[in-house]
């Protein structure tokens, strides 16, 4: 079968290849491929930064926003032929540690996890591609167009779900959240900021076309100005942090009011600044302030993403989908373009 791979942690070495079809061993349902959306990480691999090739493998098959259609599936299960279908990502360790134990793989305490895609397994970037029942998610056929958009959908779903348990520490009743970064995550996490009714502002250095679009469809103001100047404007009770960007990391803890949540989903690179970290712990401590890292996602996170999917407007869903590309001209679609929000393989 055609497969879109890597010599992980070896720049350039993206191509399509013939690879062996998925063993039943990979999992208990058959799959075939619809769409695999392209991220951040997968451009990161394909920059030789990290990756792990499945043992006995040289190349690594890359993708973890998968979407495609069962052809086979267990009885008993929950999946039958022709199901829309989303694989997990991130799978327990074989210890396993107590987190993966009691299915919270996405918070492994030894790192011992496996990714599809990314880490020690093979991803969902295949013509045909296995998963096991316990660990995919059926979405409603309605979000054939759009389900590619499931996974980067649970990452905010996490985090939102954080800033609930973080609330819960007592009386908590948010009116505002600050998303920083319009790409899919962030776009998506503000979705749900707009189905939770909440005054939602969005902040990015892209000044026109989609994505202010975006935004103010969703009832929410977009912002370009700098983030200090947006943090002491809005004075937000929530802000989702997408951006991994150090400068805007620093406002937003500079600058947060009293009993403020700070969700961290970006990924910064290393870079050394000048920041006053005692002032920040004084703010935090008297404000009983919160600062949380989110990464990945476990099941309850994929079935809240579905149902938040399932709630949207499917037309604003396939406008986050700014180009479709045919898997035969791959290269392209790892072509950075400016108007891109979110870039999607297709399969035939």
């Amino acid at each position: 079968m055609r497969a879109l791979t890597v010599t992980p942690q070896k720049k350039n070495s993206l191509d399509v290849a013939d690879m062996p079809d998925p063993a039943e061993q990979d999992g208990d349902v058959l799959v075939q491929a619809l769409a695999l959306g392209v991220c951040g990480t997968d451009h990161e691999i394909v920059e030789g930064l990290y990756g792990d090739a499945p043992e006995g493998s040289d190349r690594l098959i890359l993708g973890h926003e998968s979407l495609g259609t069962v052809v086979e599936a267990p009885k008993g299960s929950d999946f039958a032929a022709g199901d829309l279908i989303v694989g997990v990502v991130r799978m327990p360790d074989p210890e396993p540690c107590g987190a993966c134990a009691h299915g919270e793989w996405d918070m492994c305490r030894n790192g011992k996890y496996t990714e599809h895609g990314i880490k020690e397994i093979h991803g969902f970037g295949s013509e045909q591609w296995r998963v096991h029942a316990q660990h995919a998610t059926k979405l409603d056929p309605g979000l054939r167009e759009v389900g590619v958009l499931l996974e980067p959908t649970t990452v905010v779903a996490k985090a939102w779900e954080q800033v609930d348990r973080i609330g819960d520490r007592g009386w908590f009743e948010p009116k505002s959240v600050l998303v920083t970064g319009a790409g899919p995550i962030g776009l998506l996490g503000a979705l749900i900021g707009a189905q939770r009714g909440l005054d939602v502002h969005v902040l990015d250095q892209t000044k026109t076309g989609l994505k202010p679009k975006l935004v103010r469809e969703l009832g929410g103001t977009y912002h370009t100005t700098a983030a200090d100047a947006v943090m002491k404007k809005v004075k937000p009770d929530v802000i989702i942090e997408a951006t991994g960007a150090v400068p805007v990391i620093q406002a937003v803890l500079a600058d947060n009011v009293p009993y403020g949540i700070v969700v961290l989903t970006g990924i910064s690179n290393p870079e050394k600044v000048s920041f006053d970290l005692g002032a920040v712990n004084r703010d935090l401590v008297l404000d009983n302030g919160a600062v949380v890292g989110s990464v990945n996602a476990n099941m309850r996170h994929y079935e809240a993403g579905a149902k938040v999917l399932a709630e949207a407007d499917n037309d604003w869903l396939e406008r986050l989908i700014t180009r479709r590309v045919p898997l035969e001209k791959f290269a392209d679609a790892f072509e950075r373009q400016d108007g891109d929000v979110k870039v999607v393989l297709t399969f035939t």
